[in-house]
């Protein structure tokens, strides 16, 4: 059954980029590849997202927060808006993640559709991604009718060492 959690835009407020890193450090700290590796300083962490929401506010991007009933955030994404001047219909979803504690209820879907309507606000008419080769995330985006376009091998590195694979997908807003 799925919860009732709330997604709404991220603001500047120093209290959601300290539980935005909480999100990161669980998710890298459970072997997501999403840019980091470990050990990952909570420091880092915070200043990754501070700067992310300094993005938000400059209209760079969209950064997105889902909060259980309590108040958690316990998951995010991001629509990247700045993007050449000749792919001004173009955006990129970047940093999908859900603690480890809030999957499976089909927020990951409900924030994947959530950026994807925002991104329809923005005027965007494509989206494109990446993500670990047969992850979890790959098998999401599949079933929400993304497109797989191939495989990148040695792409990136686990966080704790060792290359995977990535897959990009794309899907086309209407």
């Amino acid at each position: 059954m799925t919860e009732p959690f709330a997604i709404r835009r991220a603001t500047s407020d120093p209290a959601e980029a300290e539980g935005l890193a909480e999100v990161l450090l669980e998710t890298v700290g459970g072997g997501a590849s999403v840019g980091f590796m470990l050990p990952l300083p909570r420091d880092k962490a915070v200043a990754f997202w501070r700067g992310c929401q300094a993005a938000a506010d400059r209209g760079e991007r969209i950064l997105l927060i889902a909060e259980d009933p309590g108040g958690e955030i316990v998951g995010t994404v991001q629509v990247v808006l700045a993007m050449p001047d000749n792919q001004p219909h173009r955006g990129e979803i970047a940093k999908m993640q859900v603690k480890p504690k809030a999957r499976r209820r089909g927020l990951g879907e409900a924030l994947m559709r959530a950026a994807e309507q925002a991104a329809r606000e923005a005027g965007r008419t494509l989206l494109v991604l990446d993500t670990v080769t047969d992850s979890a995330a790959s098998r999401l985006y599949a079933r929400l009718g993304w497109v797989r376009v191939g495989d990148i091998p040695a792409y990136a590195l686990w966080p704790n060492g060792g290359l995977c694979s990535t897959t990009v997908f794309y899907r086309e807003l209407t």
